[in-house]
């Protein structure tokens, strides 16, 4: 525990820098060279950080010469927030240097764990939501922004279980470790969706009850459908389709609660032609500007230019 304030903890972070309120996407490097050549208008990109834990190769080269024209977001998949064990400091180093190298607009980790002990697993788990699990994924958080030096962004998870042990909502868990951290809230709808359908909640009731104010950044993504072992609906946050309608719908539901939010698109597996990611972003970038337009005049921010 490191025995700090929230206040104390926070006038130790950098001032952040918000993305863009546009659309954005994933930065493949199927497009690199389409996005070099043809220079989107579009209002940032979103990079795995894992992806790129490397001293130098051509996903850097590429990276610097699209930063230099485009805000990015940083987002995390290894740092196992939720484990019962430490942090690996070696990983928290390595995330810092690409940090402090490519200096992101945003930079965000899921609720989830990945490592027991020693062993890694490669995956997104859940964990129970019990006052013991809400002290240690609070003391990571201190830990990873003290170290990082900025606020992080905490995306709630996709589930497809759920533990007898919990005694919070997921909600009121997140509620409270934003509370206590102050890390802001990466707001995946797809997530909220899909876990909703699995365990037969009611999607909207879902986001109203989480801490709106503290959403940074809004991702959207498509889902695959299977069955339980009881032949029940259970969808998967695949990546790999195009976003639902009712995931659109419930982005419109969550933008008008929420004002304009910088919202990625995400598509990890069966990555289309560069023109296909960019008209679905476009769609979001719609439905941002029709919130734009309830909330307050359009606003439409050039992209970032920075020194890699």
């Amino acid at each position: 525990m490191l025995n700090l304030t929230n206040t104390e903890l926070q006038t130790q972070l950098a001032p952040t820098h918000p993305l863009p309120t546009r659309a954005g996407v994933g930065l493949k490097p199927e497009h690199f060279q389409d996005v070099l050549s043809t220079q989107p208008d579009i209002g940032f990109f979103e990079i795995h950080a894992e992806n790129y834990m490397v001293p130098g190769g051509p996903f850097h080269h590429y990276l610097t010469c699209i930063r230099e024209r485009y805000a990015l977001s940083i987002h995390g998949v290894g740092l196992s927030i939720g484990a019962d064990g430490p942090l690996n400091l070696d990983h928290l180093q390595n995330l810092k240097h690409l940090l402090d190298r490519y200096q992101p607009q945003s930079f965000s980790e899921h609720l989830a764990w990945s490592t027991h002990g020693t062993s890694f697993l490669n995956d997104l788990l859940p964990l129970p939501y019990t006052t013991t699990t809400l002290q240690g994924v609070c003391d990571h958080i201190d830990q990873v922004q003290l170290h990082l030096g900025r606020r992080m962004l905490l995306e709630n998870p996709a589930t497809y279980l759920e533990f007898a042990s919990s005694t919070w909502s997921e909600a009121a868990f997140l509620s409270e470790v934003i509370r206590r951290t102050g890390c802001g809230l990466l707001l995946d709808v797809n997530n909220v969706y899909v876990s909703s359908i699995n365990h037969q909640r009611n999607a909207q009731a879902v986001i109203r009850a989480l801490p709106l104010a503290q959403v940074g950044e809004i991702h959207v993504a498509g889902f695959a459908e299977s069955q339980d072992s009881n032949g029940d609906l259970l969808l998967i946050d695949s990546h790999g389709t195009p976003v639902a309608q009712a995931v659109w719908d419930l982005y419109t539901f969550t933008l008008a609660l929420t004002g304009p939010v910088a919202t990625l698109l995400e598509r990890d597996n069966h990555i289309p032609p560069w023109p296909v990611l960019l008209a679905e972003a476009g769609l979001a970038e719609d439905h941002l500007r029709a919130a734009a337009g309830k909330h307050q005049p359009s606003q439409r921010p050039c992209p970032a230019e920075v020194s890699a």
